[in-house]
C-alpha cells in the first residue's frame, strides 16, 4: 500500500532547498537553489515541480524567531525579507495542505532526532554552522519549544554590532560571515595572505571554503581566522554544556566541515571552560544528514504534528 509523504522546504540565507520526504524519513526527491528573488515565487515553484497527490503535508524551516500560531517569521536577521510574512497560512492555502513552520535549526534538531546522529540519544544540543549559528535542543527525547538562538548569545560584551541590533553576539565572531569579515578586513589593512591572491585578486568574493582550504596549506591569516571563531564558538558550547549538560553536541552547516582547526579549536576552548564533569570532548560529533536534517525534520514534523 501506498504511504504518504511531505513537502520539506528549507529557506537558508544562501540556498533554497525543498524536498520530497516519506513518512519514514527517506529523501526522494530534492531541488537547490540560490535564496534570491521573492521567497513565495521561489518555493511555490519548486513545491509544483515535486508535490504529488501522496503529499499529506507542507514543513517550512527558515532561519529566524517563528510565530507559529501565525505561520510568520517574527525576527530573521539573515532573511529580512521574510519578516511578517504568513508563509505558512499562504502555502497551505494554495495547496489546501496542513503546512507548518519551523525555526530551521528547531527542524534539523528534528531531523537529526529521526534519521541521524541523535537517534539512540535522550539530549542533545545541535548547533547549526553557516551564514548564521543556530540551535535546537532535544530533552528527554523532545524538541525543547524553545528559540534557541544560540547565535545571538553575547560573547563579546560591547562588542561587533549584529543584524539583530545587539552587540558582540556570537554570530559576529563564528559564523561564516564573520570569517569573512575578518578575512577582508585584514587583507584590506595589509596583512599578507595567499587569500589576496584567489578569486582573480577580488578579496570581496573569499568564502568560508577558501579560508579553510588556504589555512590548510599553512595560510597564517587563514588558520588564525578559524582558530579566533573557533575559541569564540567553544565558549558558546561551554556556556552550554554548563546550562543544559547534554549528552553530546551534534554539529551541522557547512562550518562544520572546518573540523581540523575550527571545530577542533572550539572543542579544546569548551573543555577548558565548562565545568568539570559537565563536558566530553568525545561527546562532539558532526551530522552525517547536516544538508538533509532540516527537510526531514520539518516535513515529518507535519505529517505527525
Amino acid at each position: 500500500m501506498a504511504t504518504n509523504n511531505a513537502i520539506g522546504i528549507d529557506i537558508g540565507g544562501t540556498n533554497l532547498r525543498v524536498a520530497l520526504v516519506s513518512e519514514k524519513g527517506k529523501i526522494l526527491n530534492r531541488i537547490r537553489v540560490p535564496s534570491q528573488g521573492n521567497i513565495l515565487t521561489n518555493v511555490t515553484s519548486l513545491v509544483d515541480r515535486l508535490i504529488n497527490d501522496k503529499t499529506a503535508g507542507i514543513g517550512i524551516a527558515i532561519a529566524g524567531i517563528i510565530d507559529k500560531g501565525k505561520g510568520s517569521v517574527v525576527i530573521s536577521p539573515n532573511l529580512p525579507s521574510a519578516e511578517d510574512l504568513n508563509l505558512a497560512d499562504i502555502i497551505g492555502r494554495k495547496y489546501s495542505l496542513p503546512t507548518y513552520m519551523l525555526n530551521d535549526a528547531n527542524a534539523a534538531a528534528l531531523g537529526e532526532k529521526s534519521a541521524g546522529k541523535g537517534k539512540d540519544l535522550e539530549s542533545f544540543i545541535l548547533l547549526t554552522l553557516g551564514t548564521g549559528i543556530g540551535g535546537g535542543i532535544i530533552f528527554r527525547h523532545e524538541l525543547m519549544d524553545v528559540p534557541a538562538e544560540i547565535g545571538h548569545m553575547t560573547i563579546v560584551p560591547e562588542g561587533r554590532e549584529c543584524d539583530c541590533g545587539n552587540h558582540g553576539c556570537l554570530e559576529e565572531y563564528a559564523a561564516a560571515k564573520a570569517l569573512i569579515n575578518m578575512a577582508t578586513s585584514a587583507i584590506e589593512n595589509g596583512t599578507k595572505s595567499s587569500l589576496g591572491l584567489c578569486c582573480e585578486g577580488n578579496i570581496y568574493k573569499i568564502t568560508p571554503e577558501l579560508i579553510y582550504k588556504h589555512a590548510m596549506n599553512g595560510d597564517m591569516l587563514a588558520r588564525d581566522i578559524l582558530k579566533t571563531a573557533g575559541k569564540y564558538l567553544g565558549i558558546a558550547i561551554a556556556n552550554l554544556a554548563n546550562i543544559f549538560y547534554p549528552s553530546a553536541f551534534i554539529l551541522a552547516g557547512g562550518l562544520s566541515n572546518a573540523w581540523n582547526i575550527y571545530v577542533e579549536e572550539a572543542i579544546r576552548e569548551a573543555d577548558k571552560r565548562a565545568m568539570p564533569g559537565l563536558f566530553d570532548k568525545d561527546t562532539v560529533f558532526r551530522s552525517e544528514i547536516y544538508e538533509d536534517a532540516g527537510l526531514i525534520g520539518v516535513a515529518l514534523y507535519s505529517l505527525f504534528t
